[in-house]
């Protein structure tokens, strides 16, 4: 098959001990994104496979009408609203995903709120700006982390802050709520009280049209003056334009986030990356090798199983 893999930003995937399951194609990767609809159509007009790196590139119903040649995409890691599968099934594209085990993102998510709690990066910066100390830090031990969500990743976030002493509440939708206590994990008495209550808020959400904007201004609003706001998931989770406006104003304290409403972003030019009380990461949650070999290696034998008439992986 002419398979086209987008969205390679460190030029790895052709490096990956997967990529040999592609030998029998034929492969043309693009180490950046473009969102333009005819440069799209440009790029994958010949591809009867699509990779997907996660939810990098957008599939809608106005692309496919112009790629008639393309039979199948395959996502890396578990589909999401990025691709219209309405749209795919009227036009005959079949889809599958893979999966991950979101380890990577539960490093990342505690590391973020590491580096926030003993300012981390200004004091390395003092140091390699010729000085030496300039603030004092905190410990995670003895704080209230919590954590949004209790799914996979919520629940990886859950047992590592434990382990690091920190007293964990969850909140969450009344299923999380019930799998949260009967693990043994606290839960907040309300929202407001999980809200105004800790120290570190880990969100660990999928985005779907229900939890899209859940996070609100007043909810931040109501944090405390010194809590950090950790968001490794995405950034809709938060009301458009409410966390730049809660850090101007205080409440939180500071923000560590790895997600933005359009990525990448490029020379600096988000708001929040200009903030002094906003650690920003360019979306490395489940960028780690071992990860990657998972993620694209279920990617590549999806497209191995299509050209061999089997889809265990289908989604349409």
């Amino acid at each position: 098959m002419r398979v086209v893999i987008p969205d390679d930003y460190q030029d790895c995937v052709r490096h990956l001990k997967c990529f040999s399951k592609l030998e029998r194609h034929d492969v043309t990767i693009y180490n950046d994104t473009v969102h333009d609809l005819d440069q799209l159509v440009e790029r994958f007009k010949d591809a009867q496979a699509i990779v997907l790196t996660r939810e990098r590139t957008v599939i809608q119903r106005q692309l496919l009408e112009r790629l008639p040649n393309l039979q199948l995409i395959s996502q890396t890691g578990k589909m999401a609203s990025h691709v219209d599968l309405k749209a795919c099934q009227d036009h005959g594209v079949v889809v599958m995903e893979g999966r991950g085990t979101g380890s990577a993102t539960t490093e990342l998510s505690l590391l973020l709120i590491l580096a926030a709690l003993r300012n981390f990066v200004p004091e390395v910066n003092r140091l390699k700006d010729g000085q030496w100390q300039g603030s004092v830090g905190r410990q995670l031990h003895g704080k209230t982390l919590g954590v949004y969500g209790f799914g996979r990743i919520g629940e990886q976030v859950c047992h590592l802050g434990s382990a690091f002493g920190a007293k964990v509440l969850v909140w969450g939708r009344p299923t999380s709520l019930q799998n949260a206590k009967e693990k043994g994990f606290s839960v907040a008495i309300s929202r407001e009280a999980f809200f105004s209550q800790c120290d570190v808020i880990s969100l660990q959400l999928r985005l779907t049209p229900e939890t899209k904007y859940l996070v609100t201004a007043q909810d931040l609003a109501s944090m405390k003056t010194d809590a950090v706001l950790v968001n490794t998931s995405r950034a809709e989770l938060i009301e458009a334009g409410a966390l730049v406006q809660a850090l101007k104003n205080g409440r939180p304290g500071f923000a560590a986030v790895d997600v933005y409403e359009n990525e990448p972003i490029y020379n600096a030019n988000h708001p929040l990356v200009n903030l002094p009380n906003c650690l920003c990461a360019p979306h490395l949650g489940f960028v780690e090798q071992e990860n990657y070999e998972a993620y694209f290696g279920i990617a590549f034998e999806n497209i191995n199983a299509f050209c061999d008439g089997q889809m265990p992986n289908r989604v349409i």
